[in-house]
């Protein structure tokens, strides 16, 4: 009788281990999904704010442009040209972030450095520990206690 009871029950400890153990995967991956869905949405508002950001910049680009080169013409001061190249190279930068291929070439780059320059990536001190975050816990908590 006790041995059919704790067949019975190590069989339901084993269903209940299974059990906890997949839901725990499950909700790690509805985690991860999460967090990438997350990281998705704020890529997405940063491309669209570029490209707003270009058509303003675009419109002030193409007036300080014009204003500019007539200004030069007319007053034959060609130092009025320079301002042109710096906001030049804005607007470039601004094209490529919200039309171009800058953020496939910065997730290259990302990419090769994750490969190739792990050290560079090492926090101070290392890799943050559970006996770490203890110790810093505990002796935080005397500080409250003594007083």
């Amino acid at each position: 009788m006790g041995f059919m009871f704790s067949k019975s029950m190590n069989e339901n400890m084993k269903n209940q281990q299974e059990f906890m153990l997949m839901n725990a995967r499950l909700q790690l991956e509805r985690q991860l999904m999460l967090q990438n869905e997350m990281r998705e949405r704020q890529l997405a508002m940063q491309i669209a704010w570029s490209r707003e950001f270009l058509k303003y910049f675009g419109t002030f680009f193409g007036i300080a442009s014009i204003s500019l080169t007539a200004g030069a013409i007319k007053q034959k001061k060609p130092a009025l040209f320079f301002p042109i190249v710096p906001l030049s190279f804005i607007l470039a930068y601004q094209y490529d972030l919200g039309y171009g291929t800058l953020l496939q070439r910065m997730k290259g780059e990302a990419e090769d450095i994750l490969e190739t320059e792990k050290t560079k990536l090492e926090l101070p001190k290392g890799m943050i520990t559970f006996e770490s975050l203890e110790k810093a816990r505990r002796e935080h908590s005397k500080l409250f206690v003594d007083k």
